[in-house]
């Protein structure tokens, strides 16, 4: 049976994510608040900021970087896209 939850960045209810994505108490309201879906936008946008403005997930300042966007993305007023970013065409 799957785990449901109101997804706090869609604003409405869906599967919930199988497991905790992301340690401490970021990661616990993540899997509380968060669905599966809500966490797939996450990390398409997390992508993007990696691979716009070139981020190493192993540098410390990179990753606390990441974490203030991913809160601000699932949480805030939402992560925005770099100064000049044109999206790929499907």
């Amino acid at each position: 049976m799957t785990r449901t939850v109101h997804c706090q960045l869609l604003d409405k209810e869906g599967p919930g994510l199988n497991f905790q994505p992301y340690p401490g108490e970021l990661g616990e309201r993540i899997y509380h608040q968060i669905s599966a879906e809500g966490w797939q936008s996450w990390l398409a946008h997390q992508t993007m900021l990696i691979n716009e403005h070139r981020l190493s997930p192993m540098n410390p300042p990179d990753r606390k970087f990441l974490e203030g966007e991913m809160e601000k993305f699932l949480f805030g007023e939402g992560s925005e896209r770099p100064d000049g970013y044109v999206a790929p065409e499907a």
